[in-house]
């Protein structure tokens, strides 16, 4: 390095070098640094701005979505005149004039199971800015199959959360706080219930400096903490986070599973007509108040021994409808066939089970994770 560049190094980040316990071996740690922020709306905008003036030396920006007025009282990389033109280029483009020593990588694509790891393979930190369940859930999943830090930021109203997942010795992930999704309409996004515009940008600035923290080894990030931050009374309170054997048995068990998980039907996202796949059956398995229900006759084979299930053939089934409680009855048979009439007579009583569902292909078409 020659000097007039060393001397602009210097000169560019003098502030955060002189400061005690941080130094040239910070700012080398950040320079070598890479990091994939993962939506660049309210809480990456923030996270961005601090990222790349901090100089971490290559950050990467997912964002499918386009600017809209909306946007702009808290995504403030935007102006009027980005409006209509896709959030990850211009991003990218007004990050670049902030400082040139960055490598900024714009992603305009949609995150989905198929594309997902392979992405965030190529990155030593994940930033969490997502704004809907199911990016969130796929992402956390994600990060623990590829054994990746995620930094994990939530707005809603006046309130904020930042956390770290999956770092240390005792590794916790979104699923240890949040097992399953919320039902649809449960929790409302910002969209449905508002956001102060100054919150995401006190939560996305917390993200990086947790991002730097991880990076640096300064202070104490908030590591299986979750920080919870009211900006109405400036209330705020940690929680601690402990791993449970709910969470792991969720998370798909190999990448395979993983490219099958359909994250916006388990969040509500996608409505199906009774069928499911292999990949959704096996995760209402551990839900509570779930009832898995084999039509199948007597006698017939091959047997269900791998999940907890009750058997009430299709010859008996329709006088015994009317006695199921529960909230979500999955039915099954051999193929299938039976298992969607079965669905059908259910929902045509009108009874208290709100989810109704026949796995797609029945018995003999079910492949257990957990078996593999």
């Amino acid at each position: 390095m020659n000097m007039s560049v060393s001397n602009h190094i210097s000169d560019r980040y003098n502030r955060q070098l002189i400061l005690k316990g941080f130094g040239e071996k910070a700012q080398e740690k950040l320079a070598s640094a890479k990091i994939l922020v993962i939506g660049a709306g309210g809480l990456g905008c923030p996270a961005l701005l601090y990222l790349v003036a901090a100089g971490v030396g290559q950050i990467g920006i997912v964002d499918h979505d386009q600017v809209s007025l909306s946007n702009l009282h808290r995504q403030v990389l935007y102006d009027m005149d980005d409006i209509g033109k896709p959030k990850a280029s211009m991003a990218a483009l007004k990050l670049g004039r902030l400082n040139d020593q960055v490598t900024i990588t714009p992603l305009p694509i949609r995150l989905q199971p198929t594309n997902c790891l392979g992405l965030l393979a190529e990155y030593d930190i994940i930033l969490d800015g997502t704004d809907n369940f199911a990016a969130r859930y796929m992402v956390n999943d994600a990060c623990v199959l590829l054994d990746k830090p995620l930094v994990y930021g939530a707005v809603s109203q006046y309130e904020g959360q930042v956390a770290i997942f999956n770092v240390g010795e005792t590794r916790t992930n979104y699923r240890d706080l949040f097992p399953h999704p919320p039902a649809a309409g449960e929790v409302l996004n910002c969209a449905e219930a508002g956001v102060l515009g100054v919150l995401p940008g006190i939560i996305g600035t917390m993200q990086a400096a947790e991002a730097i923290k991880l990076i640096t080894g300064i202070g104490q990030p908030l590591v299986n903490r979750l920080y919870t931050f009211n900006v109405l009374g400036y209330d705020s309170y940690e929680l601690i986070i402990e791993p449970t054997p709910l969470s792991a048995s969720l998370i798909p068990p190999d990448a395979e599973h993983f490219s099958e998980t359909n994250y916006d039907w388990l969040c509500g996202l996608v409505s199906t007509e009774f069928e499911i796949d292999n990949s959704i059956f096996h995760s209402l398995l551990s839900k509570e108040n779930t009832l898995i229900i084999d039509v199948r006759e007597e006698g017939e084979t091959p047997l269900a021994d791998g999940f907890p299930h009750r058997q009430l053939p299709l010859s008996l089934l329709k006088e015994k409808l009317q006695d199921l409680e529960a909230e979500t009855v999955v039915f099954f048979c051999q193929s299938g066939k039976r298992s969607l009439q079965a669905a059908q007579w259910l929902k045509e009583i009108n009874g208290p089970v709100k989810n109704i569902f026949s796995l797609q292909g029945g018995i003999l078409n079910w492949r257990s994770p957990i078996s593999e």
